[in-house]
């Protein structure tokens, strides 16, 4: 006996009540963020239905250039939010679109050259945002701690370029903190599979009826390419990153 989700308007307004329970919670609670959860849930009503229907119409007509332009799409939206956590870091965003586009272009290639998936919009688009969206995490928290550690480590990092040290030497810990932060959250992701949480790719299949051990297959590839992709991205932001915290003359900039 087959199983369909059933997701009509009546069951989409009554799963508010759990909006309602984060918004109570958080008026209780005193945590300030009423407004922040009210704009979430109003731009992701307003996002999703938009996307829902432009993907109906880009699954339907099956172009391959509106599938590659939808893919510089999403890089470009991930790359620009995760340039908004670099703290006004100058050409953030352009670090930004390189890491994440060369960490998700690479790891959709190489998948695409083994056959596993192939160059269509149904199964293009949603691999690009997962990746984008991973890269898009593990770029911002590099940022984010670059940023903490050039300032916690300035002595550290001025007593080695005054022994002679190269901008690269003197940031080379900062650098390999920042990579590690950067892609923590998928290795605990990967390790936990299967036994914590069952993704969204696996869960999405079985859904669909796919044979769960399909499924599995696909999420470990998944898996595979988020490692590589998260890894990529946060290498290259890092590498690019740290030297905008150097001046023209490879001195520290204080401020």
């Amino acid at each position: 006996m087959s199983h369909q989700l059933v997701a009509n308007n009546s069951s989409v307004i009554l799963s508010f009540i759990l909006v309602l329970i984060s918004l109570y919670i958080g008026w209780k609670e005193k945590l300030g963020v009423d407004k922040e959860i009210v704009i979430a849930v109003v731009r992701a009503i307003i996002q999703l239905t938009i996307v829902g229907y432009v993907l109906k119409y880009v699954f339907k007509i099956n172009n391959w250039m509106l599938t590659a332009a939808i893919m510089l799409f999403i890089i470009f939206n991930a790359a620009y939010n995760a340039k908004q956590r670099s703290n006004k870091l100058p050409q953030a965003m352009w670090i930004s679109l390189l890491a994440i586009f060369t960490g998700t272009g690479v790891s959709i290639f190489v998948v695409i050259l083994t056959g596993s998936i192939k160059f269509v919009p149904m199964q293009i688009v949603p691999i690009t945002g997962m990746m984008a969206g991973q890269s898009m995490v593990a770029v911002g928290l590099c940022y984010r701690n670059m940023n903490s550690y050039f300032k916690d480590r300035r002595e550290q990092v001025m007593e080695k370029l005054s022994l002679g040290a190269t901008p690269l030497l003197a940031s080379k810990d900062i650098i390999r903190d920042s990579i590690k932060t950067g892609i923590q959250p998928t290795i605990d992701s990967a390790k936990t599979l299967g036994l914590v949480s069952l993704p969204g790719m696996m869960s999405g299949l079985i859904f669909a009826g796919v044979d769960p051990v399909l499924a599995i297959k696909y999420q470990i590839m998944v898996s595979f390419m988020l490692l590589s992709n998260t890894s990529l991205a946060a290498i290259i932001a890092c590498y690019c990153a740290y030297k905008k915290y150097y001046n023209s003359r490879d001195q520290l900039i204080t401020d």
